[in-house]
């Protein structure tokens, strides 16, 4: 096998799988470790992985740790805008309940809300709260705490969400794994969004197509805690399969 097609593997199964390893690679390719290790050296030096102990994982899991609200509102734009014309079918009756989770999907998902349907909305971010409030006629409840900076997310009230019982909790995440379930960076984020699912009849995550794969630091739900994940056409087979095997329904926008 030519270089070349030993780096097109490396770098499509990377991005199947979230991570492709030395050892594992070795043994499929049939090359030394030490040739995937340069291999790996040199898709790192161009940009293509990035290097974790034993392997490598795809450039696009920088996007794991914890980013502005702006910066991630302006990337991804055009699948996060399908994703949340594709959850508008998800919201419950009229009159019903919602979370909006804090994010630039959500968001989306927010600016788009159908002024001619009522609901109750709970949420943890400023920015969707006010555009909630302003663009359609739903009543808005801002889940009070200590807001973050960066993601401009309310978090400390954790306590206030296991009083809700809502219809339909719309989710973000930075992360989506069999292994690891959906995650993200921030602990007290994590308590926030773990109380979100636990406290909804329906959960449906909105996440586009770099997050498949991926695992951030912490996790604050299993995949069988999740009945929908609406993500854009970047998926892979592989990754829908694992999802189907995990029982999540999977829409592709």
């Amino acid at each position: 096998m030519y270089p070349a097609e030993r780096h097109k593997w490396l770098i499509d199964t990377a991005r199947e799988t979230g991570r492709v390893s030395v050892a594992e690679a070795s043994t499929a390719l049939g090359v030394v470790p030490e040739t995937i290790r340069r291999d790996l050296d040199q898709l790192c030096n161009q940009k293509m992985l990035r290097r974790v102990h034993g392997g490598a994982i795809p450039i696009e899991f920088d996007l794991l740790g914890d980013q502005p609200l702006a910066t991630r509102d302006s990337s991804a734009v055009t699948q996060k805008e399908q994703i949340a014309r594709a959850a508008l079918s998800h919201l419950p009756s009229d009159k019903g309940s919602i979370i909006l989770d804090a994010g630039s999907t959500t968001g989306r998902l927010a600016s788009i809300m159908p002024s001619t349907r009522r609901f109750t909305v709970f949420t943890n971010s400023s920015p969707i709260a006010s555009t909630v409030a302003t663009h359609s006629n739903c009543d808005v409840h801002l889940l009070g705490g200590r807001l973050r900076p960066t993601t401009q997310a309310t978090v400390g009230n954790v306590d206030a969400i296991a009083r809700l019982r809502v219809d339909v909790a719309f989710m973000g995440t930075n992360g989506i794994s069999p292994t690891h379930g959906l995650s993200t960076p921030d602990a007290d984020e994590v308590a926030t969004k773990a109380a979100m699912v636990a406290n909804a009849h329906h959960v449906v995550v909105l996440a586009d197509s770099r997050k498949m794969g991926a695992e951030s630091t912490m996790r604050f739900a299993e995949l069988g805690d999740v009945d929908v994940i609406i993500t854009d056409s970047g998926v892979t087979p592989h990754q829908v399969e694992m999802l189907h095997k995990a029982g999540v329904d999977i829409v592709i926008a």
